[in-house]
């Protein structure tokens, strides 16, 4: 006769539902989240233990239809002014932990598709990660002094990406200003200097329209980055019965402009007597390619003239990676271009942080012409949109077929997938010889099944982050159409921001906002590490609560990952260490998503296929809990141990 543990194991295997979960867990030694009932010493039952659930007036209030504030009866308040023309912006979501209470009411209450977390820094990167996702302009929001301060390092890590992030904050009262009245007053505008494109403290009610106005002119034009604006209560609150008395009120095509620039001829005639002249051209299509959704021109003019695409940036997937012309695996060729063409390449490496020949002729096409030059010497610098100069390509570029470079381009795939299986069969036998998963291997397992099995390999959406464990799934990640692609710590190399900020991007899928349209609802993944589920494991609850489907794939190496700096330093290495065997997993489980714990190949598989049954059919996420060697790491004891990918490509996160 099965024993009751054994059936449990046994259902549990074959139905991953939230139920059968809840009912195992509660049976376990860590039962925490299932209504069950003890017993006292004297055999008396104790108090029960509630479920986790989700009360119906989140459920409720998510349902309720947008009311938007009216001039009409008590008028509008300057925060249902500013909420009006967010809507008429269409900003895209709005991340937020409660504070700053009038503006984000009034965002909810217009219709803007609004979140509720438990930390402001995460719902910043929620917000980061949802624009990632889409290309849109999204919110997040906190409370003055606190709140704000909290999101900084992911606004910092949003200015990097450039990324196009409305920063709203409350800040008490005009008032009180340098009185230090009450609490949490803060000068918040000089907080954020250096992550901003614009930024503005309101002070004068009537205005609040022509500052919204200002806001998305910014966040809509050139270059996009972080716009930060914070509202003193006598601003939030005003009260308008009449738009004549609000300053400069009138419609966005009146504010702001739609055009673009486009290349001029005679530039775009030396582009092409340059790509003519090229045996080996290459095109590093940054995140301006993405934002400017002008993949398909990209693809058009790289066709027609058998162009090289590498992709650069926070996003991937604007060139899809198992093109026969994509360069995002071939490291090795890249050192045979001559010619390179940055279009929309935001962020500029130096000569020497590109793995390209010194000698390289250089084309930069960029939207504003004050960073042309900056870095990198051009020989043509280019003033365009991106998708106008690609567009041109795409028209004038002739036919032509360049078979020595594609075939070089193949024969470095090749030498890049056979490295890339060797070190899988070495991190194979590492794994089989002490029982933990290597990170080659994770990364490996989780690739096959999300690009491999049954899964379309353009539906998950992933994004990845941490040290030892981002390095390597970010040779192994994959984006075959745009949007796919998430390059969580891009450029600013934030620890932490991962699972929250694909949360977000879980949040665009859900909506299908977008490149997500044709993805609409599907489950998104996250690997992260043990160190930076910290920052963000909280937001669990966020994702339960609003039904977003994430898998966390957590590789659990008990340390930070540059614990080997402590190596030589005796007194050190307690600083980079954490307890041993801790259970990331069931600490989700207390979040109310699922759990599990793996330490092989097989178990992980499993986990994978019952995690995304889970996910898909009845959107609960789950944190898979990776059980590694801190000493996986180490390139003496095990190996090549880690380094650098090179860039571009995929793996890069530097730009």
């Amino acid at each position: 006769m099965k024993n009751r543990k054994a059936e449990q194991a046994e259902q549990h295997a074959v139905d991953p539902s939230r139920r059968s979960f809840l009912l195992s867990s509660a049976a376990g030694a860590g039962a925490i989240v299932a209504g069950i009932v003890t017993e006292t010493k004297a055999g008396v039952p104790a108090a029960s233990i509630p479920s986790i659930t989700i009360p119906k007036e989140i459920t409720e209030s998510v349902k309720e239809p947008a009311k938007p504030g009216s001039f009409e009866g008590p008028g509008m308040t300057g925060a249902e002014v500013f909420a009006t023309l967010c809507k008429e912006e269409e900003l895209a979501a709005l991340f937020c932990c409660p504070g700053n209470y009038t503006v984000i009411n009034a965002l909810a209450a217009a219709g803007v598709p609004s979140y509720g977390g438990r930390c402001e820094g995460s719902m910043c990167a929620a917000a980061d990660g949802f624009s990632r996702a889409t290309g849109e302009v999204t919110a997040c929001s906190g409370t003055e002094g606190p709140g704000l301060t909290n999101m900084i390092m992911n606004i910092a890590s949003a200015a990097a990406a450039r990324t196009p992030l409305l920063v709203l904050a409350s800040n008490m009262q005009i008032a009180g200003d340098d009185r230090e009245t009450f609490i949490q007053t803060g000068y918040q505008q000089p907080l954020t200097t250096g992550m901003k494109k614009y930024g503005k403290r309101l002070i004068a009610p009537d205005r609040v329209w022509e500052y919204g106005a200002y806001a998305f002119r910014n966040l809509k034009s050139g270059v996009p980055s972080p716009v930060h604006l914070d509202f003193p209560g006598e601003v939030a609150r005003a009260r308008f019965n009449d738009p004549t008395k609000l300053k400069d009120y009138y419609a966005k095509d009146k504010y702001r402009s739609e055009s673009q620039p486009q290349p001029a001829a005679k530039d775009v005639e030396k582009a092409l007597d340059l790509i003519s002249r090229a045996e080996r051209p290459l095109l590093v299509a940054g995140q301006g390619v993405f934002q400017n959704k002008a993949w398909e021109a990209l693809l058009k003019a790289a066709e027609k003239n058998e162009l090289a695409v590498v992709t650069s940036g926070p996003t991937r997937g604007h060139f899809p990676d198992d093109h026969r012309l994509s360069g995002a695996l071939t490291p090795d060729a890249m050192m045979s271009a001559d010619l390179v063409i940055f279009v929309g390449q935001y962020c500029m490496p130096t000569p020497g942080e590109y793995r390209f020949n010194p000698d390289i002729k250089t084309i930069r096409v960029h939207p504003v012409p004050e960073d042309l030059g900056r870095n990198w010497p051009l020989d043509l610098g280019i003033v365009s949109s991106e998708k106008a100069f690609l567009e041109a390509l795409a028209d004038l570029l002739p036919s032509r077929k360049r078979e020595a470079w594609v075939n070089e381009l193949a024969t470095a795939r090749q030498k890049y997938d056979k490295m890339l299986n060797d070190q899988y069969e070495l991190g194979l036998k590492y794994s089989h010889d002490t029982n933990h998963l290597h990170p080659a291997v994770l990364c490996k397992e989780v690739h096959d099944f999300f690009y491999k099995g049954e899964i379309d390999p353009k539906q998950t959406v992933m994004g990845a982050g941490g040290w030892t464990i981002g390095v390597h799934a970010g040779r192994w990640q994959r984006a075959y159409r745009p949007g796919q692609g998430i390059v969580c710590p891009y450029q600013y190399g934030a620890i932490g921001p991962d699972l929250a900020m694909m949360i977000g991007a879980s949040a665009a899928v859900q909506r299908g906002v977008g490149p997500q349209a044709p993805y609409k609802g599907a489950p998104t993944v996250c690997v992260s590490s043990d160190a930076g589920i910290a920052y963000s494991l909280f937001e669990l609850d966020t994702a339960a609560k609003y039904k977003i489907p994430v898998i966390g794939i957590i590789y659990n190496n008990d340390s930070w990952g540059m614990w080997p700096s402590a190596v030589s330093s005796a007194r050190s290495m307690h600083m980079y260490l954490f307890q041993e065997n801790l259970r990331y997993d069931q600490m989700a489980q207390g979040l109310g998503a699922r759990g599990e714990y793996v330490r092989t190949p097989e178990e992980l598989r499993e986990a994978l296929h019952r995690s995304y049954q889970a996910a898909s059919k009845e959107n609960m996420s789950t944190l898979i809990n990776c059980q590694a060697l801190r000493d996986f790491t180490s390139a003496k004891n095990y190996p090549p141990g880690v380094s650098l990918n090179p860039e571009p490509g995929c793996g890069a996160v530097a730009h």
